[in-house]
């Protein structure tokens, strides 16, 4: 099966809609999956898709390298966008994005983000099988990311190429390089990135992000908010060296720049691309994938015990799992809690209107004692309600308008002192 050609994309996000409409030279766009409604797409996508202008749904929820099956439901609402935006293919994320509940018998907990899965056999095995499940629910092929990491797992059993080369080997699985995370890794996990794309399977490359970040106290921070780093664009063309990626994408979530400097930034990724001088002949992928093994119970049990005690660590104050560095938990449990913040501030704007310079940090203190337990809508909610609660909104106008906010969403009024109901 050969790999479909995108060329060089960009993000496609609300705040730049009109930009990516105009801008020249951009063959195909990627949307965050759980940010579109088939039934209402926006209509800057739907002018881009009649002018032929392929879009790609990017899933961040799926949890694929987590120790529970796949959810169907968010699978089915992943196939949904991929029909309705007619995308030749659908990509997610190797990561785990929850863990406890009943596999291992501990409180279910969202971490909000993307999480290193451990780079052991019984970790492949369980990703393994998820991808299975995925590709056999999805009605076009699947790529899976490469994620950043600020933390490593003690006991690695293989490289990340040596993972992601087994992986593609067990499933025909197409892949999705981020050339970004993989600077992340070197500076943050001392990774070599040449060492891993030589150890890649180039040819299940479906496609590849290109990002920014910055660096801070020896820490890089995969920001997608900040200008693509020489860097990073020095990946890129190690990579292209090997084989032309298929398409190459541009991401930005923040913080936008003029129309201007993302037609820079395009630029250099493809100068970058053409610099590497790569194989310019089409690749092809595995048709059929081999048969596998059901993975054990035991062993989903075993990667899931692992995965809760870190995300516990990270967003309830836990203890650090034996063997994780504690400085570099600590950096990432503050990386979760400040981008709880930042979303949920996205999905209710309202209360740091309502709320003014005291939303932050009275979130922060919130995230301190409660672990995100339902998504982020429900975190709004029961951050509001905590609030009220407790008689913290500030003053009396605050309170009665954070009252009517919480109202027209929640239902009863919460009583001060008693615990709100979880949905």
């Amino acid at each position: 099966m050969v790999l479909e050609r995108l060329g060089t994309g960009i993000g496609w996000r609300p705040e730049i809609a009109d930009a990516v409409e105009r801008m020249p030279g951009v063959d195909w766009v990627e949307v965050v999956s759980e940010n579109t409604c088939p039934g209402h797409l926006p209509e800057s996508l739907r002018r881009l898709r009649e002018r032929g202008v392929t879009v790609v749904p990017h899933g961040v929820s799926l949890g694929l390298g987590g120790a529970d099956r796949p959810d169907g439901h968010r699978l089915a609402a992943l196939a949904e966008r991929a029909e309705a935006l007619g995308s030749p293919l659908v990509t997610e994320h190797i990561a785990f994005v929850r863990a406890g509940g009943p596999l291992t018998a501990t409180p279910l907990l969202e971490a909000g983000h993307l999480l290193p899965v451990p780079r052991t056999r019984d970790a492949l095995d369980v990703l393994c099988e998820n991808v299975r499940i995925a590709q056999d629910a999805l009605p076009v092929p699947l790529a899976v990311e490469n994620i950043a990491a600020l933390i490593g797992w003690p006991g690695e059993e293989m490289t990340e190429g040596q993972f992601l080369y087994d992986l593609v080997d067990r499933t025909g699985v197409r892949l999705l390089i981020d050339v970004a995370n993989l600077h992340t890794n070197r500076v943050n996990r001392g990774e070599d990135p040449v060492v891993a794309l030589a150890e890649l399977p180039v040819e299940a490359i479906a496609y590849v992000h290109v990002a920014g970040g910055f660096e801070r106290d020896g820490v890089w921070h995969d920001s997608h908010a900040h200008p693509v780093p020489p860097e990073v664009l020095e990946v890129l063309s190690r990579l292209a060296s090997r084989v032309t990626p298929p398409g190459v994408l541009l991401e930005r979530d923040e913080n936008f720049p003029e129309p201007a400097e993302l037609e820079r930034e395009l630029a250099a990724i493809r100068g970058a691309v053409a610099a590497g001088g790569g194989d310019r002949g089409g690749r092809s992928v595995p048709a059929v994938r081999p048969a596998a093994p059901e993975v054990p119970d035991a062993t989903r049990q075993r990667v899931g015990l692992g995965q809760a005690a870190v995300l516990s660590a990270l967003v309830a104050g836990t203890p650090v799992p034996e063997g994780f560095d504690r400085v570099r938990m600590g950096v990432q449990a503050r990386a979760l809690a400040s981008k709880r913040a930042d979303v949920v501030a996205k999905v209710a704007p309202e209360l740091p209107e309502i709320l003014g310079d005291a939303y932050r940090p009275a979130f922060l203190a919130y995230a301190q004692e409660q672990p995100m337990t339902g998504g982020y809508r429900r975190d709004a909610l029961d951050f509001a309600g905590r609030l009220l609660r407790e008689d913290r909104a500030g003053d009396r106008v605050s309170r009665r308008r954070l009252r009517t906010w919480w109202l027209d969403r929640a239902g009863a009024a919460p009583r001060r002192g008693a615990l709100l109901r979880r949905g």
